[in-house]
């Protein structure tokens, strides 16, 4: 039984392996950390120091998930006994590193340190090196060579969580998606042979990506004796919280700790498959049930989804001509366009907090999509009466951010070779962020227009006498231009003195000029700077690690202009580790997307379903392209339209109990006649939004009379 001491259990009896199961927010984490403790209070008798205390194996879905169950653990246990908590594909970057050298005897390859790429640098040397294939391809389709790039490395990706041989890619293709599909448009043989030759191409470099990693390990490393015995001897536990987010591979690994009768603690969430097509494959990790000891749990709080889960599915994935009859804890709010929902979903919301019928951190509105348009006036209307926002996981590019763009325009002006990554308006917003506060924008316009001088090779800025009207400018304004032209002019003579190794050099050496080093800089700005710090260096090793493969000499404009393009492009995002508010930021109304809201785990009082008459409820965004053709449950038949129709009614399903399983009090439908493009809204939550009592706002001015009716 799940609690039982395993000191009590007879010293012939094997110990128990626990499948903790249960909606969202029964308590399921709770009771992993409840059965570590017992196991680790049982354990410390024989072994007294900690140096000799059995290696544990803590697993969670995400980042995120880590830290918060790595605090808990730590303070359940009063941090005296070590563990080693980690994410299953950070489990397996670690392990394929650590042992290395096992890989490069097995698979005879040169000897050198391993280099993960990043998912951007993947993309852009994945492109270079198919870009005949892809020109083809491109012109007889017209498919965009990005997205191409894209789903072939998705579909790597999934075959190697699946524990797919990339060889038998072809053959599961074809079964699949027939003969051709007009969303891949190559053939299937070249769409093997090209990630065959990615594959071959990484590994003669020393280059790690996410699907080399799973499948070094999955196809590897784990089958292979030497390495099972030396995970044996280092870890004897092995506690997984949310295995119904973890892809097929995580099984056998799991299945080596049942085998040898480890303490072995499970726990899964029959609603979740959150990362369901995108590569985990919660019903083939659901199996393992069968080899546990069960416990089912049930709600622990009180939740709107025993009062009203059963009629909301009902109404959105088979409405009937009388609907069943909803209480009040469900409403909607409609309006004509979607500037007036968002005005209005947010005055809503203002006036429970004012009214006190809720804090902020009470309040949750979730989407299935967010475009920037709709977080800014959501955050604005909201920020503008004093109420905080947080944006759960928020992915803006890096170049969203003014300070990043001028760092990126210098440059261009210190590197020969770039005059054509640069513009007079660039130059303009260079002026403003680098000036230190004394160049406004009108004086840094004047000075673009009449002080720089374009040219492809080595564009410059004049001295601010070049300006026939330099009086103009003031003398604020003159001298911090002018040092900003003789640092620039400093850094040339550098240059060409081989004195600036790397354009990460150049980077720092402008931060600590003109930022301080980033001191006086608001937190979002300093982690932007970081990140644009790490991805340049990051950029820089990955080349060099290729010119020792390729040792032809290269312009150092070259990589410098693509890591300027690959930025520009928004293929780095600009939050680059996960925060967590503190003090009065906690006390935040949380804007997320269903996924991101799902993923964090959070529950609220109050939700507000934005877009409820979107399509993208049923059809969704979170799922790559052929991703079912991998789970093992697959038949192998032809994936048809009435197939993706059921997976994603089945989805919706999940998403309809996990989201009022997390709320409390009240859920408003946020439903406007048309969406951001004008078109009509008739997703498949329309059916439960006319089911529904409205909130009758007719216009701005109307919330007052209509908030009563969150009067419980």
């Amino acid at each position: 039984m799940l609690g039982q001491p395993l000191d009590r259990v007879s010293s012939n009896a094997k110990p128990l392996a626990h499948w903790i199961t249960g909606p969202s927010r029964s308590g399921k984490t709770q009771a992993l950390i409840d059965q570590f403790c017992l196991w680790a209070n049982s354990t410390r008798q024989s072994y007294p120091t900690l140096p000799t205390f059995p290696g544990v194996l803590v697993l969670s879905a995400i980042g995120d998930n880590r830290i918060d169950l790595t605090d808990r653990l730590t303070a359940a246990t009063q941090a005296q006994f070590p563990f080693r908590a980690t994410t299953p594909l950070g489990f397996f970057e670690d392990e394929v590193v650590l042992f290395w050298a096992l890989l490069i005897e097995k698979l005879d390859l040169v000897a050198q340190f391993p280099l993960r790429l990043r998912p951007e640098n993947e993309q852009e040397l994945a492109q270079r090196l198919w870009q005949p294939e892809l020109d083809r391809a491109v012109g007889q389709t017209g498919i965009r060579e990005a997205k191409l790039v894209r789903r072939l490395l998705d579909l790597m990706q999934l075959a190697a969580l699946g524990g797919m041989d990339l060889q038998d890619l072809p053959i599961v293709l074809t079964q699949g998606l027939g003969s051709q599909s007009t969303e891949l448009p190559l053939p299937y043989d070249t769409v093997r042979d090209l990630l065959l030759q990615w594959r071959s191409w990484c590994l003669q470099r020393g280059l790690l990506t996410y699907s080399l990693i799973a499948e070094l390990y999955g196809q590897e490393l784990l089958p292979d004796p030497l390495y099972r015995e030396k995970l044996h001897s280092r870890y004897t536990a092995l506690f997984a919280d949310d295995v119904d987010e973890y892809p097929a591979i995580v099984r056998p690994l799991m299945e080596q700790f049942l085998d040898a009768h480890g303490p072995t603690v499970l726990t899964h969430n029959p609603n979740g498959g959150i990362r369901l097509g995108l590569g985990a494959d919660p019903e083939y990790l659901a199996s393992l049930r069968d080899r546990c000891q069960v416990t089912e749990l049930a709600a622990r709080d009180r939740s709107l989804v025993e009062e009203v889960g059963e009629a909301v599915i009902e109404l959105a994935i088979a409405p009937t001509f009388l609907p069943p009859s909803l209480p009040n804890s469900i409403r909607a709010l409609q309006t004509g366009t979607r500037a007036q929902l968002l005005r209005q979903t947010s005055e809503l919301i203002l006036e429970g907090i004012q009214r006190g019928h809720v804090e902020p951190s009470d309040v949750a509105i979730i989407a299935p999509g967010l475009e920037p348009i709709s977080r800014y006036a959501l955050t604005n209307i909201l920020t503008s009466q004093g109420v905080r926002v947080e944006n759960l996981n928020e992915q803006r590019p890096l170049t969203s951010v003014a300070i990043v763009r001028g760092l990126l325009s210098l440059l261009t002006l210190v590197y020969p070779g770039l005059g054509r990554r640069i513009k007079r308006d660039a130059i303009a917003e260079m002026l403003v962020v680098l000036g230190a506060g004394a160049i406004d924008p009108v004086r840094a316009g004047l000075l673009a227009d009449h002080c720089f001088e374009p040219h492809p090779e080595t564009p410059r800025l004049l001295p601010s006498q070049a300006f026939s009207r330099w009086d103009r400018l003031g003398y604020q304004a003159s001298q911090a231009y002018d040092a900003l032209v003789q640092w620039i002019a400093h850094q040339q003579v550098q240059l060409s003195q081989r004195m600036i190794a790397t354009p990460v050099v150049l980077l720092d050496r402008a931060i600590q000029t003109f930022f301080q080093g980033g001191t006086h800089l608001p937190f979002e700005q300093v982690a932007s700077l970081r990140e644009l710090m790490e991805t340049a260096q990051h950029y820089w090793e990955v080349e060099a690690r290729l010119r020792l493969s390729d040792p032809r000499q290269v312009s150092d404009a070259q990589p410098i202009a693509r890591l300027i393009q690959l930025l520009r492009e928004g293929a780095v995002t600009a939050n680059p580790f996960p925060v967590r508010p503190m003090g009065p930021a906690r006390n935040a109304v949380t804007l997320a997307t269903v996924f991101q809201y799902r993923s964090s785990r959070r529950s609220h009082r109050w939700q507000f379903w934005l877009d409820a008459g979107s399509p993208r409820w049923l059809s969704g965004v979170d799922s790559l392209f052929a991703a079912p053709l991998f789970l093992q449950s697959w038949s192998g038949h032809l994936w048809t339209v009435d197939d993706t129709q059921a997976a994603n009614e089945r989805r919706l399903q999940r998403i309809l109990t996990d989201l009022l399983s997390r709320t409390q009090e009240q859920v408003v439908l946020c439903y406007s006649d048309l969406a951001s493009n004008g078109q009509e809204q008739t997703g498949v939550l329309l059916s439960l939004v006319n089911a529904v009592a409205p909130i009758g706002l007719e216009d701005d001015r109307a919330v007052e009379a209509e908030t009563l009716a969150f009067d419980r």
